[in-house]
């Protein structure tokens, strides 16, 4: 029986003449095209197939947006090491926009639910961004390409971030797919820093460290470890939040298979923040711990955890216990800052710049001072003088009006993500996951003091994505309910609805 034209499928339709004729035309124009451009052109159009492929999954799927903006997150900066010339940062900006356009096309003939981007965090978040690009007609600024380049790391990263993220993470299971994604590429990054510390460096690792690396990343003849991040201060402040985010989910998720693999990633994740040589990252499991401790409203582990805290603390302030290791000896060194010769030059510098910024209450433009500064306009004050801490890069750029209305958003959140977590999930497990996040965001918020952490990535982008989740903390409650309700496992990955 012949089909309907209705229900004629696409193969049915390749053997029409008409199909036929444009596909010869087609095969003999690339290959003409192949034979007259060489190779370069040849593998062009065997990666445009996979390309094609990917963007139909993409729209179809925009999930598979903000995973590829995690993985350039992670990845991006190391990938330079071996392949030069590529602006590989803007990678993230380039998916950021493709995620964008596919929630709407993917919402092409359903309105879009626009009423959860009505939320406290949206409007602080662009307002930080406004007041980023206010900074752009800052009159002390020296260079507009570098406020193009710092602005997005520090004001429309966030914004855009949480946005796609209210849009598109709504389930439980984006916050299973979300941990699994960050555990495996923490994981990742442990197993590269034991690679570099056991076995050696590869030639282009080796090659950067000659370059550009040698004088912060080799101290008394030890390599500071940085796995394939863009450094190791980076790489021991990630893993510090990984450490303590993926111990307090091992210690609250039911699954035997989970509490394995997280206690695994969370043991390997610390290993690697030792083996960095990051002393400011000490702060983030200390002050992660601390908040996860608080939130879990178990007097057993608030116990257990105040004690490890303790034995911590006291094990590196007072005593010498394995200073015959290296991680361990510098680890120590943070215990003790007034003997630390490199705190003392970060003081001078503070006071340096509090001089300079007094009567610049925005500071010299967003992009004026560290590495920015160094490569867009290495003749001005700001771009000489190491600002180091994340909180005084913004003071020099944005001013004391600019630092005090950024710590007033990140403390917002932190505050109002605290009392969601303590007031509104009723859940044991998921409050407990919910805190270890914030958990993770506090700690970061430490070290962000004595490095410029919080913006870089990957750690940025996993903190506004952490921010997401937490500010949905009652509609992931409500979904845990009914999902108990219906005797199903909170944390499958399926069903895909």
């Amino acid at each position: 029986m012949q089909r309907s034209f209705k229900n004629r499928t696409g193969a049915d339709k390749l053997h029409h003449p008409l199909m036929i004729i444009i596909m010869l035309i087609l095969t003999i124009g690339v290959g003409f095209v192949v034979a007259k451009g060489g190779v370069k052109v040849a593998i062009a159009f065997i990666a445009l197939g996979p390309i094609i492929y990917y963007l139909n999954r993409l729209f179809v799927h925009p999930v598979i947006g903000i995973y590829t903006i995690l993985f350039f997150a992670f990845t991006a900066i190391g990938l330079t090491r071996y392949i030069q010339g590529v602006p590989l940062g803007l990678s993230i900006d380039i998916f950021m926009v493709l995620t964008l356009i596919a929630v709407f096309f993917r919402n092409f003939y359903d309105k879009i639910d626009f009423s959860v981007l009505k939320r406290d965090i949206v409007y602080l978040l662009l307002a930080w961004f406004i007041y980023g690009i206010l900074e752009f007609f800052n009159p002390l600024a020296l260079s507009r390409t570098a406020w193009f380049y710092a602005m997005r790391g520090v004001s429309m990263y966030p914004l855009f971030t949480v946005i796609l993220g209210l849009l598109i993470f709504k389930r439980l299971r984006h916050l299973y797919g979300f941990l699994i994604f960050w555990a495996v590429f923490s994981l990742l990054a442990s197993l590269k820093g034991l690679q570099q510390e056991y076995i050696g460096l590869d030639p282009y690792e080796k090659h950067w460290l000659d370059t550009v690396g040698y004088i912060t990343h080799v101290i008394n003849g030890k390599l500071r470890i940085f796995s394939f991040f863009s450094d190791a201060g980076q790489f021991g402040a990630a893993q510090g939040a990984a450490g303590i985010v993926f111990a307090g989910i091992a210690a609250s998720v039911k699954k035997k298979g989970d509490k394995i693999f997280f206690w695994f990633v969370s043991i390997l994740s610390f290993w690697g923040m030792m083996l960095s040589g990051t002393r400011g990252a000490m702060i983030v499991p200390a002050l992660g711990g601390i908040t996860y401790v608080i939130l879990s409203k178990r007097p057993k582990i608030i116990i257990t955890g105040g004690l490890v805290l303790a034995f911590i603390y006291v094990f590196f302030a007072y005593t010498y216990i394995g200073d015959s290791i290296y991680s361990i000896r510098r680890m120590r060194t943070a215990f003790h800052p007034e003997k630390d010769a490199s705190y003392l030059v970060r003081l001078h510098n503070r006071k340096i710049l509090q001089a300079y910024l007094a009567n610049k209450p925005f500071g010299g433009g967003i992009g004026a001072a560290g590495n920015w500064g160094q490569r867009f306009s290495p003749q001005g004050f700001l771009a000489n003088v190491a600002t180091d801490s994340w909180y005084v890069q913004i003071w020099a750029d944005q001013g004391r009006v600019g630092l005090i209305f950024h710590l007033f958003i990140l403390m917002y959140i932190m505050l109002k993500s605290f009392y969601l977590i303590m007031a509104k999930v009723k859940s044991k497990e998921l409050g407990n996951i919910l805190g270890a996040l914030l958990g993770g965001y506090v700690g970061i918020m430490g070290a962000a003091y004595g490095n410029g952490v919080l913006g870089q990535m990957p750690t940025g982008i996993l903190l506004y994505l952490s921010w997401v989740f937490m500010f949905s903390a009652q509609q992931l409650q409500r979904e845990y309910d009914a999902r108990i309700a219906q005797g199903v496992y909170p944390w499958s990955l399926k069903p895909r609805d």
